[in-house]
């Protein structure tokens, strides 16, 4: 009895692993025409939401993902692909603040600041794609992220019916244990979307980010 207990379990545990290893792929793979990785083939719109991560470790030694996401929004920028930069992050605590961080970066690179527009309310991936469209009103964008990051970020804008795509910027090569827990960050925002059905925790008053093209002319 003690042997066919332990039969049951592995095969238990078995199909969980294949059936979590097979959403992750399928979340990868119904994102896949969204996401661009040449700047050149990278389609032009109005507004590019950078998706916040902290500028240091907690040992002081520089995140290169959010090196290599700077660098994307300034690529992004300076190539005419976007005119305004949405810069979405957390702001919970007064010592940390990924927007204004990202925003004092991205000046000193040579960025407007009229062409810089902060999301404070960022909490979370879902947070920064919903509030892009509910509050700054702005339904077809450009994402500026890691190529993992990305296709989770663009699974929940498709759930939501919002149009976007994505600039997948370089991964450091280190990426193994970060490709490990995005599995888990999947599967959550799986339970969070069809399960649980959450919402971004703060939205509030419309702050239109203003028109600069036609409508019409969005997927030219």
């Amino acid at each position: 009895m003690l042997k066919s207990g332990f039969t049951i379990l592995f095969f238990v545990i078995l199909l969980m692993i294949v059936i979590t290893l097979s959403l992750d792929r399928w979340i990868s793979w119904k994102t896949a025409p969204y996401i661009y990785e040449n700047i050149e083939l990278l389609p032009p719109r109005q507004v590019a939401v950078v998706l916040g991560t902290a500028k240091y470790y907690r040992t002081g030694v520089y995140n290169q993902y959010y090196l290599y996401r700077i660098q994307g929004a300034l690529n992004a920028y300076n190539r005419g692909k976007i005119s305004y930069l949405l810069l979405s992050g957390d702001n919970a605590m007064t010592s940390y603040n990924e927007p204004m961080t990202m925003r004092h970066d991205l000046i000193k690179a040579g960025v407007n600041p009229r062409d810089i527009v902060l999301d404070y309310a960022g909490f979370r991936t879902l947070d920064s794609i919903v509030r892009t469209c509910k509050v700054f009103d702005i339904n077809d964008f450009i994402i500026i992220t890691q190529r993992f990051h990305c296709e989770r970020a663009l699974f929940i804008a498709l759930h939501m019916g919002i149009q976007a795509q994505c600039y997948a910027v370089a991964s450091p090569k280190n990426i193994f244990s970060v490709r490990f827990r995005e599995v888990g960050a999947r599967l959550g925002t799986l339970v969070d979307l069809y399960v649980m059905k959450r919402k971004p925790r703060f939205l509030g008053p419309h702050l239109p980010i203003p028109t600069v093209h036609k409508p019409e002319d969005a997927h030219n």
